[in-house]
């Protein structure tokens, strides 16, 4: 049988269906679940794009696209399989949608299922009630055959596609952070022009983004064939936010002066039109300019001077890139408000335990689950020891009080080491975490509330720079500062010990602490340096924490702290500094920046969180090491000696 007619052999046109119908039925669980615990319902008062689609329209919408494209990818090789894969998956998917308005009309739910009420069944049905039930099928089949055509398109265009799609879904769900930082400077028409003042995207918004992906496909084929493939694919980009921005701009000034009504139906135009003429003139004007500069030339001299010159051409760049990310650290928070000044401190304190941790964990291999502890530490030395109000002591100010946080830290790291140097797995973590309990119960106790006002904490803590409110440092932004240049000469000392003598012996004692002490390490002393230096930083962590909020009380020392840090170690990569760093953002950053979503965080926490360890479980930003042990694969095979006879070899190759 020839290699078409195998492919289309009933057998596997079957098999197909039969995988199509497994991600369609796997969609429509996951849709029915959107509905019933209140996403669709809740985001719908949200805008993705104003006046087309809400957020909650948009997660059965992104449903029903997936559902055709991974049902698509079940189905056979060619192009109308992969459409009526998709097809097939996404009207499934919409199928259990217009079942369950069936089956709400027909028995009340709501008494078991508090979100099934007539309002969602009119939404998913676009207002027509019962009389409407099958436009959700129709319309999961219209989506899932258009994201098995995003299958079946070329992989260039495909990728294209996909990022326009999460571009225009990132920028609709943080429309209301980007546009108001843009409201104060000088681009605030073309703030109001892309975000709409009910948050999410507008009509231009939308078609500029989507245009932009577009360019990044059409543009590469336009410069490839001018022998300027990179060139044509960020200029058509460019092209085609700035022509639709540009376009769509005037012809919004356009509708509003000559028709009444018509200044959004104008700018939409005006904004395709820009989008369109900016692929083909953006891919054109970078792919002039590439060829114009002669870029190959240059790396062709600069590979051609001494080895001294190249070095200094290597460290100039290097220096420029730095000074260019220095200056814009110092710019963020006064551009775009104290809100995201506030969250970027958050990350950092998070950067801070993470490097703390990362010794004890990711290098040592002690897993410590009641690091908040050193965290409260240093928080209640700098109230304790700064702080005017009823508990102060010395009313220090606030930076001659941070190295007496990190040393009183450091101490109660070996007060907790000494005794559990010989607990290993998971005793260890157990006699950790009663070490954190121990001390937040403390906090709370009326023991200790002479001394650290049980409840009630310690207020009036100063902030690292008294300053008055009308000062533009004045609040987080001086924190924001205080916290990035911390955990930047953290992350340096963290670096500095991880290729040292010390940061070899805790890679040792992980690996095997037997075999660390037969060559020599010192176990006691090694394993208490790192607890001592691991809750130094948790407690310069806790320092800048006490300085940005202005107080410290109980209920801050909680052990989910201490489960986020161990999080973010091993969603970031463990062992790896920029890991960490990676995992902050990831797990505490963004969660942040979703506060109007606060009742669904913790389960987009948790979806997250299983998807990194499906499918990346060396983290986002692993080291090397971990990296190799992970995706190791051993290839057995023969090779011809010299000798004749035939040896067998077995190499193991890293991904």
């Amino acid at each position: 049988m020839s290699a078409p007619a195998a492919q289309l052999s009933p057998r596997r046109l079957t098999g197909g269906r039969e995988g199509a119908l497994r991600i369609g039925g796997l969609a429509a669980i996951v849709a029915i679940y959107l509905c019933l615990v209140g996403i669709v319902g809740t985001f719908n008062e949200r805008p993705l794009v104003a006046g087309i689609m809400s957020l909650g329209q948009a997660a059965l919408v992104l449903t029903a696209l997936a559902a055709g494209f991974f049902g698509a990818l079940r189905t056979g090789a060619g192009t109308r399989q992969k459409l009526i894969g998709g097809a097939l998956a996404g009207a499934i998917s919409g199928g259990a949608v217009s079942l369950f308005v069936l089956i709400g009309e027909l028995v009340d739910l709501r008494a078991v299922l508090l979100q099934a009420s007539p309002e969602l069944y009119d939404l998913l049905t676009l207002g027509t009630g019962t009389d409407g039930f099958w436009l959700p099928t129709v319309a999961g089949a219209a989506l899932g055959a258009l994201g098995g055509a995003t299958l079946a398109a070329a992989p260039s265009l495909r990728r294209s596609l996909i990022a326009g799609l999460l571009s225009l879904v990132v920028l609709g769900v943080f429309a209301s952070l980007i546009r108001t930082p843009l409201l104060s400077s000088p681009l605030a028409d073309f703030g109001r022009l892309l975000f709409s003042g009910d948050g999410g995207l507008t009509i231009i918004g939308a078609i500029v983004t989507l245009g932009g992906a577009v360019g990044n496909d059409l543009g590469a084929r336009l410069g490839e064939r001018l022998n300027a493939r990179r060139a044509g694919q960020i200029g058509a980009m460019l092209g085609a936010a700035l022509g639709g921005i540009v376009i769509g701009w005037i012809g919004g000034l356009i509708g509003g002066s000559m028709f009444a009504g018509g200044t959004q139906l104008v700018g939409s135009l005006g904004a395709a039109i820009g989008a369109t003429g900016g692929i083909v003139s953006g891919a054109l004007a970078g792919t002039g300019t590439r060829r114009l500069i002669h870029r190959g030339r240059v790396d062709e001299r600069v590979a051609q001077l001494p080895e001294q010159q190249q070095r200094r051409v290597f460290i100039a760049g290097r220096v420029f890139l730095l000074a260019l990310g220095l200056l814009l650290v110092l710019w963020l928070p006064i551009a775009v408000g104290p809100f995201f000044a506030q969250v970027v401190v958050l990350v950092a304190l998070y950067v801070l335990m993470g490097l703390g941790l990362n010794i004890t964990l990711g290098l040592a291999g002690l897993l410590d689950l009641g690091f908040v502890a050193f965290f409260a530490v240093g928080a209640y030395t700098v109230g304790l020891l700064t702080s005017t109000a009823e508990y102060g002591l010395l009313q220090w100010p606030f930076w001659a009080a941070v190295p007496f946080a990190v040393l009183f830290a450091m101490a109660f790291g070996a007060f907790l080491g000494l005794p559990i140097l010989s607990i290993r797995g998971d005793y260890l973590a157990i006699a950790t975490l009663g070490f954190g309990e121990i001390i937040r119960i403390l906090a709370a106790s009326n023991l200790m509330l002479p001394l650290l006002g049980g409840p009630r904490g310690i207020i009036n803590i100063p902030k690292p720079l008294e300053l008055p409110p009308s000062d533009p440092l004045a609040g987080p932004v001086q924190i924001y500062y205080v916290a990035i240049v911390c955990a930047a000469v953290i992350a340096f000392i963290a670096w500095r010990l991880r290729g040292s003598r010390l940061g070899r012996a805790w890679l040792a004692i992980r690996e095997d602490e037997d075999v660390a002490e037969a060559l020599g390490v010192n176990l006691v002393q090694t394993k208490l340096l790192a607890y001592m230096l691991g809750a130094a930083f948790a407690g310069l962590g806790g320092a800048v924490f006490a300085g940005l909020v202005g107080s410290i009380f109980p209920s801050s020392i909680n052990f989910f702290v201490s489960i986020n840090v161990a999080a973010l170690i091993i969603v970031g990569g463990m062992g790896s500094i920029p890991g960490v760093v990676v995992g902050a953002i990831f797990l505490i950053g963004l969660p942040e920046l979703f506060r109007e979503f606060s009742e669904y965080r913790l389960l987009f926490y948790g979806i997250a969180l299983i998807a990194v360890m499906r499918f990346r479980p060396e983290g986002l930003l692993p080291s090397r090491s971990v990296a190799r042990e992970l995706h190791i694969d051993a290839n057995v095979g023969s090779v011809d000696t010299s000798d004749g006879t035939v040896a067998t070899k077995i190499s193991a190759t890293a991904e």
